[in-house]
């Protein structure tokens, strides 16, 4: 049986109401929305369980069509990489050991890795995004689990792009890799779909972000931000499909005020309809094929 979630991932609020409900090949996606803080969340959702299965079984089919990576995948990966080391490296001139969450086929961590000489460390799930990842000479483990069995040092970048939306209780995975992984001057990098551009409500995706509920989930985990972007890149110039943010663990202790984030729903059709117009007018600009 589906889980039915009570309680907003972000705030713990047990007061939300229906946002979307639509068809993402043939499974009905229903999404509501936390009427105490703003977030956007699937419910009912899979169990853990299920969870485990479709990652294991489904996911790379139901997205790519097979198991392990495409031409077409590396390409956007290999664009994304150089997207992502560019916005860190405005903030970031050092990282020594880098951890990257979800790191699919290790493109990213080669990345960082050539720029900044750093020793890369990797999650995978996927057996043959990891096997690729490794060809690449990277560590990769399977999950944090067995990474903590291997693995006594901190990290002073971790990175997780696309990944966190996928998670269903952001707050406390993002505050364990703050206390257990993370060293006390180290950075936090993520990237996730805007609510107000992305379609955003897919079967694997829990969670469906804007500017202030990500800032607001980094906030409640103990972290203060340093840059947040709403963008497109690699995919589109004029579109903001993306969020990315930089953020640091607080150093100072402070009461951390949850802001809710009003009219979620006329900012997201709002959102749709500015992408629907500048695909209209710029089709060139609005979606690249790389």
């Amino acid at each position: 049986m589906p889980e039915i979630v009570t309680h907003c991932p972000l705030c713990n609020s047990d007061r939300s109401r229906s946002f979307d409900q639509r068809e993402f090949r043939g499974q009905t996606i229903t999404n509501c929305v936390c009427i105490n803080c703003g977030l956007v969340y699937q419910s009912p959702r899979m169990t853990e369980a299920e969870s485990a299965e479709f990652y294991a079984a489904e996911y790379r089919r139901m997205y790519q069509g097979e198991e392990g990576p495409n031409a077409k995948d590396l390409a956007v990966q290999h664009a994304r990489a150089d997207t992502l080391f560019a916005f860190t490296h405005r903030h970031v001139q050092n990282v020594t050991r880098h951890l990257d969450v979800g790191c699919s086929s290790g493109l990213l961590l080669q990345r960082f890795r050539d720029g900044f000489g750093s020793q890369p460390v990797g999650i995978e799930p996927g057996d043959a995004y990891r096997a690729h990842a490794q060809r690449l000479g990277i560590t990769v483990y399977a999950s944090l689990d067995e990474l903590r069995k291997n693995e006594s040092a901190c990290f002073d970048l971790i990175s997780m792009a696309h990944v966190l939306e996928h998670l269903p209780k952001p707050v406390e995975y993002l505050a364990d890799l703050r206390e257990t992984l993370l060293a006390s001057g180290g950075a936090i990098l993520l990237e996730v779909p805007n609510l107000y551009a992305h379609d955003s409500f897919e079967t694997a995706h829990l969670l469906s972000f804007s500017t202030a509920t990500l800032a607001a989930t980094l906030e409640q985990a103990g972290y203060d931000v340093i840059q947040i972007e709403a963008h497109g890149r690699p995919r589109t110039d004029i579109i903001p499909y993306y969020l990315t943010v930089l953020a640091k663990p607080r150093t100072q202790r402070k009461t951390i005020e949850l802001r809710r984030e009003s009219f979620v729903s006329f900012k997201r059709r709002l959102g749709l309809l500015r992408r629907r117009v500048l695909a209209r007018l710029f089709p060139g600009k609005a979606w690249k094929n790389l």
